[in-house]
């Protein structure tokens, strides 16, 4: 159990230690809430931070248990045994609005559409550098299923990194399995035998607004100019 995310990324830092102002080394977290875990990390390690906006693709009738996720780009992962039996004109609605959601995300967080790490493409249009042979640290605030994290995992690939490590206080004991197979690195605090959703892993779970959001990122901008 965590105090808060703030204490939870303080911890995590401890964790990666061996990445403490690390050349060519990035941490990049998940709105909104992974942002304050990441802001923690990064300001330990001394490290930039920026974001990764993948979305979440909730069941029908059960929003806050996923059955994928999705990318501001469009590109999506799923539980193929749920989405068999969810009516696909629902889907393709869903995968829609929060891909658009992804996008206000980017866009409100970082105006010009291209965070400073230089990950996403203009939503304008053009081409982004990319985070080739970097070291990228993905931070989130804790994984349940798993899906957003595995889309943030599968933008980042994109991108040719020298390596992927994904780090989080607390995650569910099924979905760390499969996103072993997907990194080269996972370091998790806590698995919790019984894991019913992130927010019971802390005593303190508010939601995080955009202002918290940019604010953050514009802090760890100050300490990070480059």
């Amino acid at each position: 159990m965590f105090k808060d995310r703030k204490e939870a990324g303080e911890r995590l830092a401890q964790a990666l230690m061996k990445y403490k102002s690390a050349a060519d080394t990035i941490v990049l977290a998940l709105p909104r809430g992974g942002v304050v875990v990441g802001y923690g990390v990064a300001r330990v390690l001394n490290l930039p931070l920026d974001i990764v906006v993948p979305r979440k693709i909730g069941a029908p009738g059960n929003p806050e248990y996923a059955i994928g996720a999705i990318t501001e780009t469009g590109d999506a992962i799923f539980n193929e045994n749920e989405i068999r039996v969810v009516d696909k004109e629902w889907l393709k609605q869903e995968m829609e609005k929060e891909k658009k959601e992804a996008q206000r995300r980017l866009q409100k967080y970082h105006p010009s559409g291209k965070c400073s790490a230089g990950l996403h493409v203009p939503l304008s249009g053009g081409q982004a550098p990319a985070l080739r042979n970097a070291t990228v640290i993905i931070v989130d605030d804790g994984i349940a299923t798993g899906y957003t994290m595995r889309a943030a995992i599968a933008s980042v690939k994109s991108h040719k990194p020298a390596k992927i490590v994904v780090a989080v206080p607390n995650c569910a004991a099924d979905s760390i399995k499969q996103i072993r197979k997907e990194v080269d690195e996972v370091v998790v605090l806590e698995i919790p035998p019984v894991y019913f959703a992130v927010g019971a892993q802390y005593e303190d779970f508010p939601q995080t607004s955009d202002e918290e959001v940019i604010k953050l990122l514009r802090n760890a901008q100050s300490h990070n100019p480059s």
